[in-house]
C-alpha cells in the first residue's frame, strides 16, 4: 500500500508539473522553423508573423531556416521535435499536401506526425505570358495546344510545386498536352518567360505583379474562384469554363504531433490575434493573398482535402521528383 501511495503521489506530481508548464507557456524563447531558404515568400511571412506573435506571447520567437528537398527537411525537423510548443514552424502547400504522394518515401507523415495550429494565408496564382505572345485568352492557349500537342511550354520553379501543379491541373481539365520546363527557382522561370524562351507560367501573385504592372508580362487568368482586386480585368479560370482549375498556394503554423491541446490553443489564439494587425493585413492583401485564421480543425480539414486533390493530380500526371 505504501508503494502504491508513493507511485500515485509521483504520478500526481508529474501531472501537476505538466499542467503548470502548460499554464506558464511560453516561459522561454520559441523556435520557428521555415522549411525554405532565407529571402523567399515563406521566409518573409514567417518572420512577419513571428514578430507579431512574439509581442503577444511576450517571448522571443527565433526564425530558423532549414531548406532542402522541396521543404521536406525543415518539415521533418518540426515533426521530430519535442512536442512542448517550443518548436513550431510554417507548414507549406507542397510538404504538407503534395510531397507524400510525389516522393513516396517521406520520413514523416503530415497527418500523423504534425499538428495544425492555424492557416496563415492562401494565395492564387496567375497565368502569364510574354507581352509579345499571340495568346491573349485561355481559349487561345487551349486551341493552340490542341492544334499542336506538346509544342507549348510552361516554366516552373521545380518539380511538384504550385507552379507546375497549376499547369498540370489545367492540362488535365482542358484535355491538352504541354511541355514542362523546370528551373531552379520561380524567378529564373519567370525571367526566361520574359526573355521569350518559354510560352507561359503560372506564378504567385506577389511575384508576378511587379512585372505585370511594368508591362513585362501579360496576365491571362487567375486560379482563384473569383477575380482578384489587384487584377479586376483578368478572369478566373472558373469564368472561362474551367472551375476545377483552382489553386491556392497556402501556408500555416504547425507543431509536432503530441503538443498539448492547451498549448496549441494558445498558439492559435496568438496567431489569430497577429492576423488582425492592420499593417500585416494590408501587406498580405496587397500581394493578392487571402488572410487565414480560424481553428486548428479548420486548418486540418484544408490539409486533408488538399492532400486528396493534389495526390490525384500527381498520380494522373505521373510526376516524379527530381
Amino acid at each position: 500500500m505504501k508503494l502504491a501511495r508513493l507511485c500515485l503521489f509521483a504520478i500526481s506530481a508529474m501531472m501537476l508539473n505538466h499542467a503548470m508548464a502548460q499554464a506558464d507557456f511560453p516561459s522561454k524563447p520559441i523556435n520557428f522553423i521555415v522549411p525554405y531558404g532565407a529571402g523567399g515568400g515563406a521566409d518573409s511571412r514567417s518572420r512577419q508573423i513571428a514578430q507579431k506573435m512574439s509581442v503577444i506571447l511576450k517571448q522571443p520567437i527565433i526564425v530558423d531556416n532549414k531548406p532542402g528537398a522541396g521543404g521536406n527537411i525543415g518539415t521533418e525537423f518540426i515533426a521530430r521535435a519535442t512536442p512542448d510548443g517550443y518548436t513550431i514552424g510554417m507548414g507549406n502547400f507542397a510538404p504538407m499536401a503534395v510531397n507524400k504522394t510525389l516522393f513516396g518515401n517521406l520520413r514523416y507523415d503530415p497527418e500523423i506526425d504534425l499538428s495544425p495550429i492555424v492557416l496563415i494565408e492562401k494565395g492564387p496564382l496567375v497565368l502569364v505570358v510574354n507581352p509579345n505572345s499571340p495568346y491573349k485568352t485561355v481559349q487561345d492557349i487551349v486551341a493552340a495546344a490542341k492544334a499542336k500537342p506538346g509544342i507549348l511550354t510552361f516554366s516552373s520553379g521545380g518539380i511538384g510545386g504550385s507552379h507546375q501543379l497549376s499547369a498540370e491541373i489545367f492540362e488535365q481539365n482542358a484535355g491538352i498536352e504541354m511541355i514542362h520546363v523546370p528551373y531552379k527557382s520561380g524567378s529564373a522561370g519567370l525571367t526566361d518567360l520574359m526573355a521569350g524562351n518559354v510560352t507561359m507560367m503560372f506564378d504567385q501573385m506577389y511575384s508576378a505583379m511587379p512585372s505585370i504592372k511594368a508591362d513585362k508580362l501579360r496576365p491571362i487568368a487567375i486560379t482563384s474562384k473569383k477575380r482578384s482586386p489587384l487584377l479586376p480585368n483578368v478572369p478566373s479560370f472558373a469564368e472561362v469554363g474551367y472551375p476545377k482549375v483552382e489553386v491556392l498556394n497556402w501556408q500555416g503554423l504547425i507543431a509536432p504531433k503530441g503538443t498539448p491541446k492547451a498549448i496549441i490553443d494558445k498558439l492559435n489564439a496568438a496567431a489569430n490575434e497577429a492576423l488582425k494587425d492592420p499593417q500585416l493585413r494590408e501587406l498580405m492583401l496587397s500581394q493578392g493573398n487571402e488572410i487565414g485564421g480560424g481553428s486548428p480543425a479548420d486548418f486540418a480539414a484544408l490539409i486533408k482535402s488538399e492532400s486528396i486533390k493534389w495526390g490525384a493530380v500527381v498520380k494522373t500526371a505521373n510526376i516524379k521528383p527530381e
